[in-house]
């Protein structure tokens, strides 16, 4: 069998993760971004190029690489150029195209992630920092409440449109990562935020969440003010911790695992297609337990 450029070949395999996988442009175009920077590193030019010596220089590559401030690639940044690897060398080998078994790449053992969150106390004290009767305040409470009662991802609020949202049942639908249908729920106090702050818009921008503008059409919020919102009212409130939209969504798991959701529902609520993601919140909810065990268990003396 002659062989085929690995450029041909990486563009079927995208071709691929797009059509038959279902995989989002963007984790498509990232499997493209680590793909090429491997193959350019390592002017492979055919299959049986990539080698286990190979790709072990490759990693090696990646955990020394320093960018121009001398900071390293994170573990978790490099385990991504792995599995792109990975990924392409099973699709070879489902064409019976003879290279490295993907099975011969392991991924580097890395750290139990870390999850920041916010105590009940502090989501408190960061909505109360937002309230007030002007229109900013109006929208920036509907934003923060509906991060900490929805979790969703802040790529998935910016692109909310007003008819989407049904403020009759609390309840919508949205589209996540992997464009993953998932149904998500208003809290009370979520509802009436987002109504005080709709009744104030007096534009015709489809968008639920819009700049202010006190001329012209006003513009959809990106994800990057969104974060600047957090952290403004993070400030303000006293939170000495890093908050970010995704705090906040961390911090709607950790409330609901807490006060006891299972796991499996939980995972459903994030949109995580996996239940290994989810549980990185259990050590969050172990902690509690032992908090409640120590305080109502009593030791026989």
């Amino acid at each position: 069998m002659p062989q085929v450029d690995l450029q041909e070949l990486k563009r079927e395999y995208l071709e691929y993760l797009e059509i038959e996988r279902n995989r989002s442009p963007l984790t498509v175009r990232n499997y493209d971004h680590y793909l090429e920077i491997f193959l350019d590193w390592s002017k492979a030019e055919k299959p049986g190029d990539i080698t286990a010596a190979c790709v072990r220089s490759f990693r090696l590559y990646l955990n020394r690489r320093e960018d121009e401030n001398g900071r390293k690639l994170k573990k978790i940044t490099q385990d991504y150029y792995i599995i792109a690897i990975r990924g392409f060398l099973k699709f070879l080998a489902k064409r019976d195209i003879e290279t490295l078994s993907s099975e011969k790449i392991e991924l580097g053992k890395v750290k139990d992630r870390q999850v920041e969150f916010l105590e009940i106390d502090e989501v408190e004290r960061l909505l109360q920092a937002a309230h007030g009767g002007k229109s900013e305040n109006l929208r920036d409470t509907a934003i923060l409440e509906i991060l900490f009662s929805t979790g969703l991802r802040v790529s998935e609020l910016v692109n909310l449109d007003i008819d989407k949202v049904n403020l009759k049942t609390g309840e919508f639908s949205v589209r996540g990562k992997g464009d993953k249908l998932r149904m998500v729920f208003l809290s009370t106090s979520a509802k009436i935020a987002l109504n005080d702050y709709l009744l104030r818009r007096k534009d015709l921008s489809p968008a639920l969440f819009v700049s202010l503008k006190e001329t012209g059409d006003p513009s959809r919020l990106s994800a990057r003010t969104m974060e600047r919102i957090v952290k403004k009212y993070a400030v303000a409130a006293g939170i000495v911790k890093k908050i970010t939209p995704h705090t906040l969504r961390h911090s709607f798991a950790t409330d609901l695992l807490r006060n006891g959701a299972d796991l499996r529902s939980v995972q459903e609520m994030l949109g995580h297609s996996s239940i290994t993601t989810t549980q990185i919140y259990t050590h969050v909810t172990d902690k509690h337990l032992k908090e409640i065990y120590n305080k109502f268990h009593s030791d026989k003396e």
